[in-house]
């Protein structure tokens, strides 16, 4: 599987989701249809997006100068490798080379998990 060609757009976040726990604690096997009804759910995080986009402010000094665009981004706080929470009602299910990944927004994660070395 190569994710290096794909590129998150502005504040999504893709994820690689873990699976649910299949029993309870004290050892209850649970059916899938009580799994799917979790809100929320945890996965790593495999690519992160450049952020909230800013504006710069047009600077008309130079008239001559070719216009460019030019973009800030305010960053995301999650990063590549994060063990993050997420809303499941905010995520979009999607394949890629038969495997399940979410696509969140920012807005949905309510927690990481970070291991720094």
């Amino acid at each position: 599987m190569n994710l290096e060609n794909i590129h998150i757009i502005g504040d999504k976040i893709l994820i690689d989701p873990i699976a649910p726990s299949e029993k309870t604690s004290s050892g209850l096997y649970l059916p899938p249809t009580v799994q799917e009804k979790d809100k929320v759910q945890k996965g790593y995080v495999i690519k992160v997006g450049p952020g909230y986009p800013i504006p710069f402010p047009v600077e008309a000094d130079e008239p001559w100068k070719e216009p460019k665009e030019q973009i800030k981004y305010i960053p995301l706080q999650v990063k590549v490798g994060d063990l993050a929470i997420f809303l499941i009602n905010s995520a979009i299910e999607i394949f890629y080379d038969d495997k399940k990944f979410y696509i969140i927004p920012h807005h949905a994660v309510l927690m990481v998990e970070r291991i720094e070395w």
